[in-house]
């Protein structure tokens, strides 16, 4: 009786501190979310000028990744708590891979845009307007920062893969696997705001 207690506090504690833990980062990206705001009222078109030269189809294209790899994660949990343990690791490891090619769709757009001489710096873009210098700046930053974050996430997964295929995560202890859901989450959640800052302003 005592350890089904100690086990049910350790569950609420870690849920709590993953919240906060969320709570943190909404922050963090909210005050970027707000600095842009502010920019974009003072440079309304060079930001639209700016965002023209994104590729609309690209972002939109990695929300739909991102988008289906939420599903695939929530499908995994949902397997698990069936103890349906194979389909849970099958949509775990799409979760990792749909996480990946997000990175690689990523890795392309930023080489095309570095390509072209659009990066913080670069003689091409210091020719520029302040505002559209300013929202590269942001670009980078911003997406920079949530690769950074896809980065973590696919890296916590693979990790919860291992703990999985080895047993380390059941159907009775999965809280492991149910906070790497919900930081992905976050992640996906985070994506949805950045797509219309950027892709979608022009």
């Amino acid at each position: 009786m005592t350890s089904h207690a100690e086990y049910h506090k350790d569950y609420q504690g870690a849920k709590i501190g993953m919240w906060l833990f969320l709570f943190s980062e909404l922050i963090l990206f909210g005050g970027l979310f707000i600095a842009y705001s502010a920019f974009r009222l003072r440079y309304p078109h060079e930001f639209h000028e700016a965002s023209g030269e994104l590729n609309a189809a690209l972002g939109v294209a990695n929300t739909v990744v991102l988008l289906t790899s939420s599903l695939t994660m929530a499908l995994s949990i949902s397997a698990l708590q069936q103890a349906r343990k194979r389909h849970a690791s099958a949509f775990l490891s799409a979760t990792i891979g749909l996480g990946a090619l997000f990175l690689v769709n990523k890795f392309f757009e930023w080489s095309a845009k570095i390509h072209h001489g659009l990066y913080p710096g670069s003689a091409h873009l210091m020719e520029r307007e302040p505002g559209q210098r300013l929202f590269f700046g942001l670009y980078y930053s911003m997406t920079g920062l949530h690769g950074l974050h896809v980065v973590a996430g696919v890296t916590l997964l693979s990790i919860m893969l291992v703990l999985l295929v080895r047993d380390r995560i059941t159907p009775d202890d999965f809280v492991k696997l149910e906070n790497s859901g919900l930081y992905w989450h976050l992640v996906d959640v985070i994506w949805i705001f950045l797509l219309p800052l950027f892709y979608l302003a022009a």
